[in-house]
């Protein structure tokens, strides 16, 4: 064969510099994403938020560098303060305070923004919207809705301000407990909890079912992945999902049970009664003493000024 031949009879796509795909895979039809699958890629998400948040945790920003006790205290104290303050333009001003410790924590804020905002601030205000209609909240009516049965139906001043005093305290009260959570590792959150007398039976339980839901999450993938390995041809139908989860709810629950004995067992033997330990406990230092005290000022500032407001 000589060096024409050769060429001649050598296939185009090989002679492209890069890969080709021939004309009928671009002209399949999109496959819908099936209940099932949806479900597992949630879970996996999940996991995956779970595991970046330990990331943050071990990180060297701000409110890592705080004793984890300092720091259960502290949020809580702010808690107490967000409930009492009734004006929503403190609240958000407080909100944008929380903003700038999550960036000094080192905490991206797109990624805190969605874990405060995507499910309760949202879900409350459509909670307290009704309380915005003049038949709950009586007051001056800024956006009229029309004639219901003779009366006049509107959306009042007093209730849009009664809602977003409700949301923007749920958003700050949120925000909060999440920078505690984002800033601290587990294990050392549960001594935390057990070093300040909270009952070791809820420590227990708290433990567990942390443990519990990743448990149900690996096991539920594994058995996804086994029946999708063992399936020759697609179920496209959303029946099928439905079906493959509720014949498989009771041997999840049943193989985590059988575990989770399994490990209760092991850490019995191992002399665990219960309490939530870390390899390394800190020493309260004067950068806690001052955040402390720093939070104590805060709270009362806000306190003050919310009553010079008036009401």
């Amino acid at each position: 064969m000589t060096m024409a031949q050769a060429v001649t009879t050598t296939p185009r796509w090989l002679l492209e510099s890069q890969v080709g795909l021939c004309s009928c895979g671009r002209n399949g039809l999109r496959r819908k994403t099936g209940f099932v699958e949806k479900t597992i890629t949630g879970s996996t998400g999940l996991v995956r938020t779970v595991l970046r948040s330990d990331d943050i945790a071990a990180s060297s920003g701000l409110m890592q560098s705080i004793d984890e006790r300092i720091k259960l205290i502290s949020i809580v104290l702010m808690l107490v303060a967000v409930s009492f303050v009734r004006h929503a333009s403190l609240l958000l001003a407080a909100y944008a305070v929380t903003l700038v410790f999550a960036h000094l924590s080192q905490i991206p804020l797109r990624f805190f923004v969605k874990r405060v905002w995507l499910f309760i601030p949202i879900f409350t205000g459509i909670v307290v919207l009704p309380a915005t209609l003049n038949v709950i909240t009586d007051g001056r009516i800024v956006v009229p809705l029309g004639t219901v049965f003779g009366h006049r139906l509107g959306i009042t001043s007093q209730g849009l301000q009664a809602a977003a005093l409700i949301v923007s305290r749920v958003a700050l009260s949120i925000s909060l407990v999440v920078l505690l959570t984002l800033t601290t590792a587990w294990s050392r959150l549960l001594s935390a909890l057990r070093s300040l007398f909270v009952p070791r039976i809820f420590i227990v339980i708290l433990g567990m079912a942390y443990r519990y839901i990743f448990q149900l999450l690996d096991v539920t993938d594994e058995m996804y992945v086994a029946r999708k390995a063992r399936t020759v041809k697609a179920d496209r139908a959303s029946a099928s999902g439905r079906r493959f989860v509720a014949a498989t709810a009771g041997s999840l629950f049943g193989k985590s049970n059988e575990l989770a004995q399994e490990v209760h067992q092991a850490m019995v033997a191992r002399c665990w009664r219960g309490n939530a330990r870390t390899l390394a406990s800190r020493r309260i230092s004067m950068r806690d003493v001052l955040w402390f005290g720093g939070c104590v000022f805060v709270a009362l500032v806000v306190l003050v000024i919310d009553r010079s407001l008036g009401g």
